[in-house]
Order: C-alpha cells, then sequence, then structure tokens
C-alpha cells in the first residue's frame, strides 16, 4: 500500500486513466478499506503489464529465504478469501500468476523504498525503523516456520503474547501473538533473528527493538483469554539472542524500547550491549515507576528522549485529558498537570512547545518529537490507543502542514542547545 503508482505510471506500468480511477481525497485521516480497493485494483494492472528485468532476477535471488514462502502465503489466503491460514482446506495449490503478481509488489515496493533512502541520505537524514519484537500469527513467517512458535495442533496459538494491568489498561494488554518457541530457534542458531535483523538493516539506518523486556523475560497468556490478566512471566533467550545476531552482523545500531516493568535483568542485557534506552516525558510528571528517570534532569547522555510515542495520546491531548484514556483518576490528573507546569516553568498555552523544548535543551542524545505534537494536535490525531481494536493508525500528515514557521521554531532550539 505504500508504493507510488506515478512511479509505476512512469514505468509505463500504468496509464493516466488507472491513477485517476485510484486517488482518493487528501483527508487527515486514512480510509483503510477505500485505499487497499483501489491501490490493489491498480497494483494488479501494473503486475499484469510487468515484465521480468534482471534486478527483479537479482531481487528473487537476493531474498530467496522469504520471499517464495511470502508470496505463495499471500497468494493462498486471497484464493481462500482472506481468511487465517490455519482455516484454509487442505488442498492449498497457489495460483502461480497470484504469486508472481506479490512478488512483483515487493520487488517494486523495495526498488522505491531504497530510491526514498538513498535520497534521504544525501542529505544527511537518518531513517529510523523498528523490530516488532512479534509476528502475526497469520503470517507467512508463522505459516512457513510453524516449528519456531507454541502452536497448538490446529495451529492456533498455545499462548498469547501481552503485557500485565499497565498505564492504559486495567485489564492488561492482549495482544495475542504466538509466543516463540525459543528452545528451536535457539538450536537454529538464531538464524531467524539474524535474517529479520539483517532485512531491517538494509531499509533503515537506526532500528528500534520493540518490547526489548521480553527478551529477557515475557508475559504469556493462556489461548483462549479475553484480557492479559490471567497471564504469567516466563525467561527468554537474553544475552544469547544478541550475541549471535551481533556475531554474524557486526555492532548493532539499535535503541532499546526499555518501557514497562524493566527489571535490573534486563538494564543489564542493555547496557551489556550498548544499546541506548528511551525516556517519555508525557510519563515524567506522574506516577508512572520509571518518572523518575523520564526527567530530563535525570537523564544520561545515551537515550533517545520523546514527548510521547505512537501509543502515547498527543501531548495536547495528553494535556487536556481528563480521565478514561489511561488508569489515571481525575486526581491523578489534576497533580500531573500541576506538577508538569512546576517543572518546565510553563504557563500550560504551548504545552507541545514546552515538552519540545525540554528535551531540545536536555543531554539526550537524539530527541523525537511526533508530527502531531509538532503542530499541537489534540487526541484526534492520536496514533494508537493499545489494548484497542480499530480506528488506529490512521493518521496522516498532509501536504504543507509542516510550515516554515514550525522549522524557524526548530532551528532556533537547535542553534541554542547545540543540536
Amino acid at each position: 500500500m505504500l508504493i507510488s503508482l506515478d512511479r509505476l505510471q512512469e514505468q509505463g506500468l500504468l496509464d493516466a486513466s488507472d491513477l485517476e480511477a485510484a486517488r482518493l481525497p487528501n483527508t487527515e485521516s486514512v480510509d483503510f478499506p477505500r485505499v487497499i480497493q483501489t491501490k490493489t485494483a491498480a497494483l494488479r494492472k501494473a503486475a499484469a503489464r510487468f515484465q521480468p528485468s534482471p534486478s527483479f532476477a537479482d531481487f528473487e535471488e537476493q531474498n530467496r529465504h522469504w520471499l517464495p514462502d511470502f508470496a505463495r502465503f499471500m497468494a493462498l489466503k486471497e484464493q481462500f478469501g482472506m481468511v487465517a491460514w490455519p482455516q484454509w482446506p487442505a488442498s492449498r495449490h497457489a495460483s502461480e500468476e497470484r504469486v508472481r503478481a506479490h512478488t512483483f509488489f515487493q520487488f517494486e515496493f523495495f526498488e522505491q523504498w531504497l530510491q526514498l533512502k538513498r535520497a534521504a541520505n544525501a542529505r544527511h537524514i537518518r531513517l529510523m525503523g523498528d523490530i516488532p519484537i512479534y509476528a502475526a500469527g497469520d503470517s507467512s513467517d508463522v505459516w512457513a516456520a510453524p516449528s519456531l512458535w507454541k502452536l497448538r495442533a490446529d495451529g492456533q496459538p498455545a499462548w498469547m503474547a501481552g503485557v500485565p494491568p499497565d498505564y492504559f489498561s486495567a485489564t492488561g494488554q492482549l495482544w495475542g501473538n504466538p509466543i516463540y518457541d525459543w528452545p528451536a530457534h535457539a538450536a537454529s542458531g538464531y538464524q531467524w533473528w539474524i535474517d529479520r535483523f539483517r532485512a531491517t538493516f538494509e531499509m533503515f539506518d537506526l532500528v528500534r527493538i520493540d518490547h526489548f523486556r521480553g527478551f529477557q523475560a515475557y508475559f504469556q497468556v493462556p489461548f483462549g483469554e479475553t484480557t492479559a490478566v490471567n497471564g504469567h512471566w516466563v525467561e527468554g533467550p537474553g544475552a544469547l539472542l544478541f550475541e549471535a545476531v551481533e556475531n554474524a552482523l557486526g555492532r548493532l545500531p539499535v535503541v532499546a524500547e526499555n518501557l514497562g516493568v524493566i527489571t535490573p535483568e534486563v538494564e543489564a542485557i542493555r547496557n551489556r550491549f550498548g544499546f541506548p534506552g528511551m525516556a517519555i516525558l508525557q510519563f515524567a510528571f506522574g506516577k508512572d515507576p520509571q518518572a523518575p528517570d523520564f526527567k530530563p534532569h535525570n537523564y544520561p547522555r545515551e537515550v533517545v528522549a520523546y514527548t510521547g510515542t505512537h501509543d502515547n495520546d498527543t501531548t495536547m491531548g495528553w494535556w487536556n485529558s481528563e480521565g478514561g484514556d489511561s488508569t489515571r483518576t481525575t486526581d491523578d490528573i489534576a497533580k500531573e498537570k500541576a506538577f508538569a507546569k512546576a517543572y518546565l516553568g510553563a504557563d500550560g498555552s504551548e504545552m507541545n512547545w514546552s515538552l519540545i523544548r525540554a528535551l531540545m535543551a536536555s543531554v539526550a542524545h537524539t530527541v523525537v518529537f511526533p508530527a502531531q505534537d509538532l503542530l499541537g494536535l489534540g487526541k484526534e490525531a492520536r496514533m494508537n490507543t493499545p489494548a484497542t481494536l480499530g480506528g488506529n493508525w490512521r493518521f496522516r500528515l498532509l501536504p504543507g502542514q509542516l510550515d516554515e514557521s514550525i522549522a524557524a521554531r526548530l532551528r532556533e532550539f537547535a542553534v541554542c542547545y547545540d543540536r
């Protein structure tokens, strides 16, 4: 869905009428069903017109450890009405036309992405990506190598991933992903993980490792539960995984998302490999157990600090909240706001810029601001609400929104604080 149709037209794979048929209004929220419908139709036309080239053959060869499985999985998923793979019939012959189309989609995406990356790097811009700790149960990864996960005989997860009750939810977060069979990964020398890191480093200059604490110990919930309340902690692979990846790929340019229930054992692994951690300024003013570490005056130099992440409300949404979006009480929120104003020396009128300035002035090596915070948008622009389904990941940045006035403020802070 990220492939540029304009680039396909430049290659002669689409014409002007194809682009017009796929054109949707520029809105601030993604209409995923319409995007999928219109873009898929255009991509299929391009796939039918595409003639394999030497670069296409090279792409197939260089990605043979995952590409054939992925293309066949997607072809079968379409043939069986997009239902999850454990529900597929026993006979699973994939249409070669569909397989070839999905191979083309991947080829074209990576061609365009690497062009974008080269253009960014030429302008001294680094791209930061993400490695989610878990894979989806209904994915080519799990379908192609089920022995690497703890699955039931019917293909459903024996245990589901999640976290216990926290700031976001009194019943915890039940993600539903299958749990890894870590002894099986160890027996292979963690090759699946080495391949996963290598592929991600080809796409990005810096990578955030999601839910880092889950590699030391992870929370699993029995299949069939509807909340994460009845889960328990299990020891993970720890340093052995990162030793294997580092031995294969060299020093890893990663940031560890060390949020949640963080223990000395988790931090010992992070420090051993020199992975910088994260600090979330929105969490610095309340009762979060990590609040002291999230206050800028306590930052170490090697940390990546955020006003908020994709899981937080926007800064203005957080500032104007009245409860209900987290486990905080009305009294908790009032105390949090009063302390935030005192700590930041702010009057509360532009709290998004007050938080941005505090991070720019800090010793944190790298600071990250969601576009929504640069624009001062409220909860309507929130990217994701943990422990909820539907309505997430829809925010779009529109052309012209990040204007010169915003650039000027960031430039002023960058000059003032030597960034």
